[in-house]
């Protein structure tokens, strides 16, 4: 198998040469049942803590797979510390934000409650789930944090001072993203509201806390799930790591 193929799947094991990993029932599905692995074939691992490691299947049964873990394939690296505050939107959007987020290589997914958002059920287990998925597939080697959904007030109240907050400003009384964020740099995080917007108040209490900025994405009223997918994408242009090769 060519290794821009590779099988990746993530673990919670510590990974090093001759360890052995065994594989959750899901994972043990997906591999022998979906890909159709058989023993002796490679997987690689990563816990997003030791690197990325070649692996070979060591045992396999019908419900089973245990994994031996040979050589590092690539050594760790953190994903650029830019966090994700959005507005809970419906099952399939809040999907795609999730996994898109974890392709943009975002650290920390954080749900937020405002005024108009316009639900709050979310399943956080679930959406656990397709973060590891969506790491798997798009070769990072780290699975972003997701936190409980929490109201905007009460997360901005226990704001870290020294992280610097964009917030998407649809008033038309804020700079462009490509103007304000090359000011900045890492931490950093990206406040997406919901389908409505945020509210005059909310847009006031924003306005005035000392580590916030608002930013517009242009004169088009985006989709909430496309201003995450925009915002973010400015800013790993142009503060993040797709400045590097």
């Amino acid at each position: 198998m060519s290794k821009k193929n590779r099988i990746r799947i993530y673990v919670d094991a510590d990974l090093y040469t001759g360890g052995i990993v065994v594989c959750s029932e899901a994972q043990a599905h997906y591999l022998l049942n979906v890909m159709r692995l058989q023993t002796g074939n490679d997987v690689y691992v990563f816990n997003g803590r030791d690197g990325e490691f070649k692996s070979v299947i060591a045992q396999c049964g019908k419900k089973q797979c245990a994994l031996r873990v040979e050589t590092l394939f690539k050594t760790f690296e953190n994903s650029p510390d830019v966090w994700l505050l959005f507005a809970p939107l419906k099952k399939d959007q809040t999907d795609f934000v999730i996994a898109k987020a974890v392709e943009l290589g975002v650290s920390e997914i954080i749900p937020v409650i405002t005024e108009y958002t316009s639900t709050t059920k979310m399943r956080t287990d679930r959406l656990h789930t397709l973060a590891i998925e969506a790491a798997e597939q798009s070769r990072r080697q780290d699975v972003p944090l997701l936190r409980e959904a929490a109201e905007l007030n009460k997360i901005l109240n226990d704001w870290p001072a020294e992280r610097t907050l964009f917030y998407l400003d649809e008033s038309g009384n804020s700079g462009s993203a490509a103007e304000i964020m090359p000011q900045f740099s890492a931490p950093a995080a990206l406040l997406v509201g919901p389908e409505g917007g945020f509210s005059e108040k909310e847009l006031e209490f924003l306005k005035n806390l000392p580590y916030t900025y608002g930013i517009s994405l242009g004169k088009r009223i985006l989709r909430a799930e496309t201003a995450v997918v925009a915002g973010l994408s400015c800013w790993q242009a142009l503060c993040g790591d797709w400045r590097y090769k």
